[in-house]
């Protein structure tokens, strides 16, 4: 069991250096997710068995067409068994990272339970951090989305209670 999970993961680790190429090339626009998720008032972050590993909001790709909501349940219940949480939007950043211009709409959960089911393959790492208690070594987009650098309500703000777009890099 743990020689594939290791095989599998070093797939993951492979493909995300062929994107990266790609990336540095094409400089595609990407559409995606990052998730806000809270128990109390401590935040989920994860590593990934790829890219820079540093903590991180879960999150994913967006498949073409696909509304944010619908890649965060079907995300989160891939990588932590997350699916049915009450997913709402909560705001947008834009930036870039490895050539890629991200799209990123930030979906927020209050859980009411810790309890995960982690994808061992995808996910080497999930923990509940305090929130003035982060480690050290954080992607760009934890500290803009916890410094709530975009205007934020019940559902957000501005139209259709999504808040605009912030500039991330």
């Amino acid at each position: 069991m743990r020689s594939t999970i290791a095989l599998k993961r070093l797939g993951y680790r492979v493909a995300f250096r062929g994107l990266q190429l790609r990336w540095a090339v094409q400089r595609p626009v990407s559409v995606g997710v990052k998730c806000l998720i809270t128990h109390d008032d401590r935040v989920l972050l994860v590593r990934h068995t790829y890219g820079a590993r540093a903590w991180d909001l879960p999150g994913g790709s967006s498949k073409r067409g696909e509304d944010p909501l619908v890649t965060a349940r079907r995300e989160m219940q891939e990588e932590l068994g997350l699916g049915d949480a009450d997913w709402q939007p909560y705001g947008q950043l834009h930036g870039t990272i490895y050539g890629r211009r991200d799209e990123i709409h930030v979906i927020r959960a209050e859980l009411s339970s810790p309890a995960l089911c982690v994808d061992p393959v995808e996910i080497e790492a999930a923990a509940w951090f305090d929130r003035d208690r982060f480690p050290l070594w954080v992607s760009p987009f934890v500290g803009p989305v916890l410094a709530g650098g975009f205007p934020v309500g019940p559902r957000g703000a501005g139209a259709g209670g999504v808040p605009p777009p912030t500039t991330l890099l």
